[in-house]
């Protein structure tokens, strides 16, 4: 059974230019789902949605079977999703430590440690450290979550090749092995070719590749 599902989707923006033009798809736990398409298309937007971060003109959007406008969306982004923003979100007046320590119960040193980051590195400000390894704290942090939805918008956008392949074999494992829902958007072919399943979206309209 999916664990997140959307019917007939729309979604204008200023009410004006329909970037979502009655969409429907579903996504299940243990798989790992990437969504392509030209900038400007709507792929941050349905992420938005899906995540509970904004609401659509019509359609509903459905987490476990239950409608998330019905449970409440502020109930759904606490307890069903965790982000991986492009801008990183992080609160910069903390540490690694702090950051990913706000998400989990569980001590978040070993993560960060499993996503490249010195014992000394987790303990700087995140302000000190690089665009590259801020974007690891990031991914920390929604790995620590016990979300079963992780939501990444271009998690590898701003990554070298090497750094890039490493965030993807950690987000293919947040799937595979502990069986989240991992939803990502991104302009890289190299990612979706490692996704489970592909989504393209363009003109309004979302396709199965």
């Amino acid at each position: 059974m999916s664990i997140l599902a959307f019917s007939d989707l729309k979604y204008a923006y200023n009410g004006k230019q329909n970037v979502l033009r009655g969409i429907s798809g579903k996504m299940e736990q243990g798989k790992l789902y990437a969504i392509l398409g030209p900038s400007g298309c709507g792929k941050t937007t349905l992420l938005s949605l899906l995540g509970g971060l904004d609401s659509p003109d019509s359609g509903q959007i459905y987490f476990d079977g239950q409608d998330i406008a019905q449970t409440g969306l502020s109930n759904h982004r606490k307890h069903h999703v965790s982000f991986i923003f492009q801008a990183y979100n992080l609160i910069d007046y903390l540490t690694p430590l702090e950051n990913v320590a706000l998400t989990s119960k569980l001590p978040p040193l070993p993560i960060l440690e499993r996503l490249g980051l010195t014992k000394e590195e987790a303990k700087r400000n995140v302000l000190k450290l690089s665009g590259g390894q801020q974007q690891r704290v990031a991914i920390a942090r929604a790995l620590a979550s016990d979300a079963p939805v992780i939501l990444a918008d271009e998690p590898t956008g701003n990554l070298d090749e090497d750094t890039a392949q490493d965030i993807t074999e950690i987000l293919k494992e947040s799937a595979h092995k502990m069986n989240k829902c991992v939803v990502v958007v991104t302009h890289s072919n190299e990612l979706a070719k490692q996704a489970d399943v592909v989504f393209r979206l363009k003109r309004g309209e979302l396709q199965v590749v």
